[in-house]
């Protein structure tokens, strides 16, 4: 199929056309507010957002005194600047920690959009029960973390486990998924990548329902293979919602605590140790408020920059 047949049916998908109909000119009309009901919804959303700005400013304006301070959780402690900082940023234990950070964000988005894309289009089509099938693929996200984490434990923990058990049977030898740092490492990114597929199959699955199927209809009458249906159709028509899930996975994911904690410790050897789980120890376990509060600061401003470069690819989006 040449590409301009391609971008002919892509075209007449985001007009809503179907082959050979005509276009409805009122759906991308926009419609304009008066003056009136502009002013009326902002005064009647400015409660709201005063009440926002005091529930999320506090906390971030004392957060901000913890930082430039040297105390702890009952005493403010004697003014540092940014000393807090530069002690967090010269520190081996944080740079160690943004690496496993960096790759279990990687991952874990990923990954879980790899395998949400993937059943996604599975439940597109028509398998036997699927309704059901879809439930059960769904469990991973509802269970709670603490549920999950435990049985994950009773799987993998002690060398007399069921899969390490295995893995001996099978003359493989007896895997230490959560004593050795590299296996410990990899496990803790499969169960992030296993309790959050649900999450992405059902940001994907919302965006393949707004296709029109005739759009695959016309491509395939033009001679365009599933690869080029796939590449050319499917993932441009679900680029917005790619990029908000990816924003939101990165987010879970950088600020994600009880997945990690609850299955290693951020152990052994600080293998797992994320940024979060240092911060936490930081300020609960060896009581440097100041420390902690700037990992936390720190985490802020790289999501907030990676948040952004999303959403300018969101506005890129041919999609429109």
């Amino acid at each position: 199929m040449s590409s301009t047949t391609t971008q002919s049916s892509l075209a007449r998908a985001r007009r809503g056309v179907a082959p050979g109909g005509s276009g409805v000119g009122n759906v991308n009309r926009k419609s304009k507010l008066s003056g009136q009901t502009r002013r009326t919804f902002f005064w009647l959303l400015l409660p709201s957002i005063v009440l926002l700005i005091l529930i999320n400013g506090y906390p971030l304006i004392y957060a901000g005194v913890q930082a430039t301070h040297d105390g702890s959780l009952i005493d403010t402690g004697n003014f540092v600047g940014v000393d807090n900082f530069a002690t967090v940023l010269s520190s081996p234990a944080f740079w160690k920690a943004a690496q496993f950070t960096l790759w279990f964000t990687i991952v874990g988005v990923f990954g879980s959009w790899l395998v949400g894309l993937g059943l996604a289009l599975l439940l597109r089509t028509k398998i036997p029960a699927g309704g059901t099938f879809k439930v059960l693929l769904l469990l991973p996200w509802v269970v709670p973390i603490v549920v999950s984490s435990t049985a994950w434990n009773w799987l993998v923990a002690t060398p007399d486990s069921l899969i390490p058990s295995i893995f001996r049977n099978l003359g493989l030898g007896t895997p230490l998924f959560l004593a050795d740092p590299h296996l410990a490492a990899v496990m803790v990114m499969v169960f992030k990548v296993w309790v959050s597929f649900p999450f992405m199959m059902m940001m994907i699955s919302a965006a393949l329902a707004s296709v029109d199927t005739t759009v695959y209809e016309a491509a395939s009458m033009d001679g365009a293979s599933k690869w080029q249906q796939f590449t050319q159709i499917t993932l441009p028509m679900i680029a917005r919602s790619t990029y908000i899930s990816w924003i939101l996975m990165t987010i879970f994911c950088v600020n994600d605590f009880p997945t990690i904690y609850l299955l290693t410790g951020g152990g052994p050897v600080d293998a797992t140790t994320s940024l979060v789980v240092l911060a936490y120890r930081s300020v609960f376990q060896d009581f440097q408020t100041g420390p902690g509060v700037a990992i936390a600061f720190l985490m802020t401003l790289t999501l907030v920059v990676v948040s952004v470069l999303l959403y300018r690819q969101i506005r890129k989006s041919s999609v429109e």
